[in-house]
């Protein structure tokens, strides 16, 4: 009930000073207000619930009654619509966190790749994966994983590089896979060395470098479990991939993948 509308049997010295001789917490004394006074005032005032919309949605209207063996549906209705506004309600709340969530992404991965186009050398270029992505795309963990090469060939260590057994990129990802989102794992020390305890989800991209070097695999590693999942869009870390193996041509002075 608005502040203006006192009930008529509150006390007048109450309504006038605030409650001071009933009630020394400041308020006014207050007494329960009954259904003929709401009823009353809804007369009184015709126009409140058309200023108050949302109080329909609360509302529960009154059954009709139709005589016997007649149903009215128009509860049944009212409540059914109201189930589906609440449902449009949280759809439309899911999608524009969706979207947001999307936007934020997008703009982490426009920076990321920003970064690695600034390198000035190829050993910075590889810092950036290794170091400046985690902190730009929201990780804990970024590296490079590459096969071993053929025999006889020195492999030469490099922080967040590492070595990967030969075949090891299309046991994970299988002979034609690009991509695959993991949650709820443990971290695979082969793929994130020392970091790898911090993992609970991870995400393993193929890189097509060129036909003249070994397979190799970006990994993407978040101690949150739900970071990276099935079903996730994968667009824009395609295209970091891509962008990743164009720069690596480039720094090495190598042809495309045929």
């Amino acid at each position: 009930m608005p502040e203006k509308e006192v009930p008529k049997n509150a006390p007048a010295k109450d309504a006038a000073e605030g409650g001071k001789s009933g009630n020394k917490s400041g308020g006014a004394l207050m007494q329960p207000v009954s259904g003929d006074q709401v009823a009353a005032y809804l007369r009184r005032h015709p126009e409140f619930l058309a200023e108050h919309p949302d109080l329909l949605d609360v509302l529960t209207p009154p059954a009709r009654d139709r005589g016997a063996g007649v149903v009215d549906l128009q509860q049944f209705m009212v409540e059914r619509l109201r189930g589906e506004l609440s449902d449009m309600v949280q759809l439309r709340d899911d999608l524009v966190a969706t979207g947001r969530s999307n936007l934020a992404t997008q703009s982490r991965v426009h920076e990321a790749i920003l970064a690695l186009l600034r390198a000035r050398s190829f050993e910075e270029f590889v810092e950036t994966i290794t170091t400046d992505l985690a902190v730009i795309l929201d990780l804990d963990v970024v590296t490079i994983g590459v096969e071993q090469a053929a025999e006889g060939v020195t492999w030469k260590p490099t922080a967040g590089v590492y070595c990967l057994e030969t075949g090891s990129v299309d046991a994970l990802l299988g002979p034609s896979g690009n991509l695959l989102l993991r949650e709820d794992i443990a971290g695979d020390p082969a793929i994130f060395d020392g970091a790898a305890g911090l993992v609970c989800s991870d995400a393993l991209i193929r890189l097509r470098i060129s036909d003249n070097t070994p397979p190799a695999l970006l990994a993407l590693g978040s101690r949150q479990s739900g970071a990276f999942h099935a079903g996730q869009g994968t667009e824009l870390l395609s295209f970091l991939s891509h962008v990743l193996e164009v720069t690596f041509r480039k720094w090495l002075h190598l042809p495309s993948e045929s």
